[in-house]
């Protein structure tokens, strides 16, 4: 069985500016990682990462379209770029192909997090087709680019969050499926309990965290099973710094084994990782 953190391992290469300022420490971060296939059949990977930059809230995009489709973790290259402005573009080059970014945060609207959740666009466009168009300002940037490109299929095919803080109360949305529709993800820690929410509905209640501190339950969505899986270790026992991690994968069917025992995954899966504030 794999370690279920593996899965978001970092394979990137990652190339910014020289002046761009990295992350600050201890603040929210979120990545994304869709996937795409294009009218061509290449097959396509993007990540993006949201955080904090100072007072200001960051992108950084990585695109690769050199990989094997089947496993999107075993990259080989990749182009980064960093956004440090609010609105713009860029013009980037692939392994194989040539693309550009397209984006508009100016306007804006954030809730908690670094990621923005309403009146803002973000296209990325790889020869001549739009192989991720997200925000919901999308339909004004197809009546401004005045092109009529094709918009490739593509789905989110993970998302990691990273939380900081000195108690343990996450608090996040996240859709399993694409006919699914949008859930509210409470994750709290209190003395020696954990309690998960589903829309205010508690589904995991683990008590006596000592001796719990690892361990996986399958919970219902939308009618479908979702295999959660806990560790706690460093959070409980570990230094002021220690962290907890918590991971929410869809599966198909109640009979199927549970997806850490398959080599290769292309579900929905949500990674949350918290980390303990000494301030």
């Amino acid at each position: 069985m794999r370690n279920f953190s593996t899965c978001f391992s970092n394979h990137s290469i990652k190339l910014t500016t020289a002046d761009a300022p990295a992350p600050a420490g201890n603040t929210p971060t979120i990545t994304s990682i869709f996937r795409a296939r294009l009218t061509s059949g290449k097959p396509l990977i993007s990540k993006l990462t949201w955080y904090m930059n100072q007072t200001d809230p960051s992108l950084s995009i990585t695109v690769d379209d050199n990989l094997d489709f089947s496993n999107p973790w075993k990259t080989t290259s990749m182009d980064s770029q960093l956004l440090r402005k609010k609105k713009g573009t860029l013009s980037f080059l692939t392994s194989s192909s040539s693309g550009s970014l397209h984006w508009d945060f100016s306007a804006a609207r954030y809730q908690q997090g670094p990621e923005p959740t309403e009146n803002f666009y973000f296209a990325i466009i790889i020869d001549d087709e739009i192989a991720l168009l997200l925000g919901d300002k999308n339909v004004e940037f197809l009546k401004s680019s005045n092109q009529n490109l094709p918009i490739a299929e593509f789905s989110l095919l993970c998302r990691r969050e990273e939380v900081f803080g000195r108690s343990l109360n996450s608090i996040t949305r996240a859709k399993f499926g694409e006919a699914g529709k949008d859930h509210e993800i409470s994750i709290r820690c209190r003395e020696a309990e954990l309690l998960v929410s589903i829309d205010k509905k508690r589904v995991v209640h683990v008590v006596k965290l000592n001796w719990n501190f690892r361990g996986n339950e399958t919970i219902f969505v939308d009618g479908l099973p979702v295999d959660m899986m806990w560790d706690m270790h460093g959070w409980w026992f570990g230094s002021l710094a220690g962290h907890a991690v918590f991971l929410f994968r869809q599966r198909k069917k109640l009979e199927t084994r549970l997806w850490l025992e398959d080599k290769e995954t292309l579900g929905f899966s949500l990674l949350i990782q918290a980390f303990r504030s000494t301030f």
